[in-house]
């Protein structure tokens, strides 16, 4: 996949967006309603915003890191590589989506959970935000980063960024099937969240 730099950063940037007005409206749940759960394998919404957290505390720092020390110049065209564009797309949210195992230290079920959760990931999206900007001084080619099953396999920066932001659209996905599969009754009628 060959993508003009900026182009990429700009629809990073509308995802990430995307990401925080849908955790924004998850927030107008009660805590009884975010934290329901069908049966105890399956997450609740805050469980699936809980395991994103997990994944930002390895990511924002490590691309923070990153950002700094590199001493690129700005590329105009990302080209992603076959590794790094397959990570990427197979954390795209789609009707089919195929589970993928969860990491123990990533698996936030049955942790007592409340709406600071919320709080924490719309945080985290800020950082990504102002980090996306940053990066439009650096080569998303050349500056790399590792990852989080492998410290050993490095990622190019513009697909570490598309894996995040992918991997968040994902579970936010995930949390919001919760709502239409009735576990929560209430039908919010000014909301995006549930469709009438």
């Amino acid at each position: 996949m060959k993508i003009k730099t900026e182009s990429l950063i700009l629809d990073l940037i509308e995802r990430t967006r995307q990401n925080i007005n849908q955790v924004e409206q998850l927030s107008q749940l009660t805590e009884k309603e975010l934290n329901k759960k069908k049966n105890q394998v399956t997450w609740s919404i805050l469980e699936c915003i809980e395991h994103l957290n997990l994944y930002g505390e390895f990511y924002i720092p490590e691309i923070e890191q990153k950002i700094e020390q590199s001493k690129t110049d700005p590329d105009q065209l990302f080209k992603s590589g076959v590794l790094g564009n397959y990570f990427a797309k197979s954390m795209l949210p789609s009707k089919k989506m195929r589970k993928i195992k969860t990491f123990k230290d990533k698996n936030p079920n049955g942790r007592k959970l409340n709406k600071r959760t919320l709080k924490r990931f719309l945080e985290q999206q800020k950082q990504i935000l102002e980090l996306l900007n940053k990066s439009r001084k650096i080569n998303l080619n050349k500056t790399k980063t590792a990852i989080s099953i492998s410290k050993l396999l490095k990622l190019k920066l513009g697909n570490t960024f598309r894996v995040l932001i992918y991997h968040n659209q994902r579970h936010i996905e995930q949390a919001k099937t919760q709502l239409n599969k009735g576990t929560i009754h209430k039908v919010y009628k000014n909301s995006r969240l549930v469709s009438n």
